[in-house]
């Protein structure tokens, strides 16, 4: 068992189950109980772990093993309920969360799976449960291929005869713990020069440490925050598990009006969640945040069917003070792309492995330690595991929905799993039963969240339409009036001829005077 893994079978005890698990819900006719053991028989072989359980080394000086369980027995692992029909939702996640509250049997291989039938509409469920130690929440969508198929034709293999290994003595498991608690500390001491010999350049080196170095002022500035410490106290053995959903369809809408990446979209829909949550107990003061834990798979894509842990992880704060959702997305967007170029993921899984250093009885205390001291630092944690986008099917029924439970531990009294299925994402936000009695508060807000940002996106995108249209009617009047034809300037009016003159008339003979008609002749003189 790796390090990792060892430090979350440690920190279990009868308040803080340490496992992992998620509700399946199915249409079509619910199969029998015997045809889910032959499916689980069938497929049993391709995970040689579901055989196996756990042995602890006295005194733990040495991590501890995973032996065959030369008693195991199908019938206990697989099980049979059923709600009173029709069943609701409420009943489905009130039996799941009862069920979740169980610490699983640490004497036989770490896992259950739970048939529930009685479902409103005919549908059927699995609630299935599998131990921290064994599995992470990559490898466990990947453990999901022993009862899930891609086709809706189901041919199962016959079941192989298994045989169950002799187990070691606890005199060899020992003397190999006490060997590996000296060997294992110098093979990683003796493989850091080939780690160095495997590093690029000495630039490389220097830019990881300036990316590194560059952070810590934002991560101081975070972890200094005012965070909304309520939020911790002590868990107790009860649980309470509720749910809520989104769909991709709306997170695009959201990412084209706002920017940033679905994570981004998600977290800021939560943080919505716990403002409310928050709004409601009177205890939401501004510039208030949440700090969340967000796990980040370390794992490679060969390494997809390995049943052990490679996650690293990275704190953000949930900005739960800030009333305006579009500088709620602002904020985590610029917490998120700096912990990307920082590199703080790859840095987290560094300082996760160096626990490959101590010895298995030091890393028991410190695991069950850390867990047990009050620590203010988290409230949360938010983790997201990607799921298949192509229909899956049991025993040729489709699933339709996949709700995730992540357990809580230490003062950290909420956790909200994602799971992401063909086009839509499913919320399991787990919670102690005594000290988070409204919890159904922060699933509400965390759909509220989706429905705010989604007006905002819809205005925003009216907005915009608006405007095109506003540009596009503008372009158009302009080409119009570019392609209407050259208006001739009207031709000028003939000038008018000029007046003739009047022909001069003949001077009028002027009567005869006086004298001339008193004898004298014209001319002359009397």
């Amino acid at each position: 068992m790796s390090s990792l893994d060892a430090g979350f079978y440690f920190i279990e005890d009868e308040n803080v189950p340490m496992h992992v698990g998620s509700v399946l819900v199915f249409d079509g006719p619910v199969p029998s109980y015997g045809d889910v053991i032959r499916l689980f028989l069938a497929r049993m072989d391709q995970v040689p772990r579901y055989r196996q359980k756990v042995k602890a080394l006295p005194f733990h000086v040495g991590r501890p093993v995973w032996v065959d369980d030369d008693h195991f027995n199908i019938l206990y692992h697989v099980r049979h309920t059923a709600v009173p029909s029709p069943g609701g939702e409420d009943q489905l996640r009130n039996l799941a969360g009862r069920i979740f509250a169980q610490k699983l049997d640490d004497s036989k291989p770490l896992w259950e799976a739970w048939l529930v039938e009685g479902l409103e509409g005919g549908r059927w469920a699995i609630i299935s449960k599998v131990h921290h130690c064994m599995i992470d929440g990559v490898s466990g969508s990947d453990m999901l291929q022993l009862i899930l198929d891609f086709r809706q034709e189901t041919v199962l293999p016959e079941p192989q005869e298994w045989k169950p290994q002799p187990q070691p003595s606890t005199l060899d498991l020992v003397v190999d713990g006490v060997r590996d608690a000296i060997v294992t500390p110098v093979q990683h001491l003796s493989a850091l020069p080939a780690v160095a010999r495997n590093v690029r350049s000495f630039s490389e080196i220097v830019d990881f440490g300036k990316s590194v170095l560059g952070s810590l002022p934002g991560t101081a500035r975070r972890l200094v925050t005012r965070a909304a410490t309520s939020l911790n106290g002590p868990i107790g053995p009860h649980r309470r598990w509720v749910w809520a959903r989104a769909n991709l369809a709306e997170i695009k809408q959201i990412r084209i009006a706002a920017g940033g990446t679905v994570n981004d979209v998600i977290l800021t829909a939560i943080t919505r969640g716990f403002r409310d949550l928050l709004e409601k107990r009177g205890e939401l003061t501004e510039g208030m945040v949440v700090r969340t834990m967000v796990p980040v798979s370390m794992r490679k894509a060969d390494q997809h069917n390995e049943l052990n842990n490679r996650v690293s992880a990275v704190l953000v704060n949930l900005p739960v003070g800030e009333a305006d959702p579009v500088k709620r997305l602002a904020s985590i967007r610029a917490q998120m792309d700096d912990l990307k170029s920082s590199r703080q993921a790859a840095g987290a899984d560094v300082i996760t492995n160096l626990s490959n250093f101590a010895a298995p009885t030091l890393m028991a205390l410190g695991s069950r330690t850390a867990m047990r001291f009050p620590q203010q630092i988290l409230q949360t944690v938010t983790t997201n595991v990607p799921g298949p986008r192509i229909p899956l099917y049991m025993l040729g029924r489709p699933l339709v929905e996949m709700f995730p439970y992540v357990p809580i531990a230490s003062t950290i009294r909420i956790t909200v799993g994602i799971f992401s299925y063909l086009d839509r994402f499913t919320f399991g936000i787990n919670a102690d039963f005594d000290g988070v009695p409204d919890v159904q508060l922060l699933a509400d807000g965390i759909r509220a969240g989706f429905d705010e940002m989604v007006a905002l996106a819809a205005e925003a995108a009216e907005k915009t339409e608006a405007a095109q249209k506003e540009t596009a009617q503008k372009k158009t009047a302009q080409k119009v009036v570019d392609a209407a034809p050259t208006a001739k300037p009207a031709p000028k009016p003939a000038p008018k001829p000029a007046a003739r003159k009047a022909a001069p008339q003949p001077r009028a003979v002027r009567a005869p005077s006086k004298a001339a008609t008193n004898g004298v002749k014209p001319g002359t003189t009397a």
